[in-house]
């Protein structure tokens, strides 16, 4: 028979004594348990879950012979960036899928490996991206470094802008005042929700190809007088989700009009009071906008004060949200 080929111990066995005789193991789930070391491991596996343990480090030899690894997970544990060593992950030849959220490092780890796809980093107390820890990690395409501690002055500037294949960054749940520069060339998706970010400075994406597919903005600090009308530079063939929910605007930001591709604008809860003509259609040029969701809801906006031709450009009326604005009554 050949369903043992790709077993799975479950939490709570009994064969951390024997797993050297394995051969075959390929999937070992070890989280929740008491460990403080990693236990000797048999070469064929694939994926290794070693979650929410007590482990007190990761020594040169912790990964020994795991070099068939693709997945490893090693979350809610006692890492920190003196015991870590930088020659732990050297084994990992073929590891993808690396997740260490929830210990308590304060940069990224080094010696990553190259093969590495996607990087989960969250809830830790990382306070910096140093130049030249991902230089290695030129496959990775998926870095995650949401509730940390970072500002934008701790980013260096070539901490991950020569990273070939990196398609989403999420930085949310950090203590960004600005939206960072020398961001990926090739990034797709970048989420920065809830920093203290007050302004996107002019260009900072006009050096990205082929451009940002999705930019999530929301529960910041922004202003219309953070918002310029090159801001968006280099995302006008390419954005199609911008979400500026829960800021401080108290006008619809310049630079939308050029936004061609842009499907998703949420403009909610923030403090706008007028919609200007051509701020969100461009009554000048007769062409249907792509938009199909547009929020405008929760702000100070008196419906009747609208042009008429204020969102002419979008196909499907529905689409748009007004109701409710702040202020108004059950009735409204």
């Amino acid at each position: 028979m050949e369903a043992n080929t790709d077993p799975e111990v479950p939490q709570g066995t009994s064969t951390l004594g024997r797993t050297g005789n394995l051969t075959r193991l390929k999937r070992l789930n070890l989280d929740g348990n008491l460990l403080s070391t990693v236990p000797a491991l048999p070469a064929s596996l694939q994926e290794l879950k070693l979650n929410d343990n007590l482990l007190q480090g990761l020594e040169h030899s912790s990964f020994q012979g795991l070099s068939q690894l693709l997945t490893l997970e090693v979350e809610g544990n006692r890492l920190h960036d003196g015991n870590i060593s930088p020659l732990a992950f050297q084994p990992l030849r073929s590891l993808l899928y690396l997740r260490l959220d929830r210990n308590q490092l304060r940069t990224i780890p080094p010696g990553l490996p190259a093969s590495l796809q996607e990087l989960h980093l969250g809830t830790n107390i990382i306070e910096e991206v140093r130049e030249g820890t991902l230089n290695h990690s030129r496959s990775l395409s998926v870095l995650v470094l949401s509730n940390n501690r970072l500002q934008e002055d701790r980013l260096a500037p070539r901490a991950w802008i020569d990273l070939p294949k990196l398609e989403a960054l999420d930085l949310s749940y950090n203590q960004l005042v600005h939206v960072p520069s020398f961001l990926p060339r090739g990034l797709r998706h970048l989420t920065l929700h809830h920093n203290r970010i007050e302004r996107i400075p002019g260009y900072v994406f006009a050096h990205m190809k082929p451009g940002l597919e999705t930019l999530h903005l929301a529960h910041n600090s922004l202003r219309e007088d953070g918002i310029h009308g090159v801001s968006f530079l280099g995302l006008q063939a390419s954005l199609a989700e911008l979400l500026l929910d829960h800021n401080q605007l108290q006008a619809v930001p310049r630079g939308l009009l050029g936004l061609r591709a842009l499907q998703v604008l949420r403009l909610s809860h923030n403090k706008i009071r007028h919609v200007p003509l051509n701020s969100i259609c461009d009554t000048r040029v007769a062409q249907d906008s792509n938009l199909i969701s547009t929020h405008l809801e929760n702000n100070l906006i008196d419906r009747r004060r609208i042009p008429p031709t204020a969102f002419s450009c979008i196909r499907a009326y529905h689409s748009v949200v007004l109701e409710p604005q702040q202020g108004e009554g059950e009735s409204a």
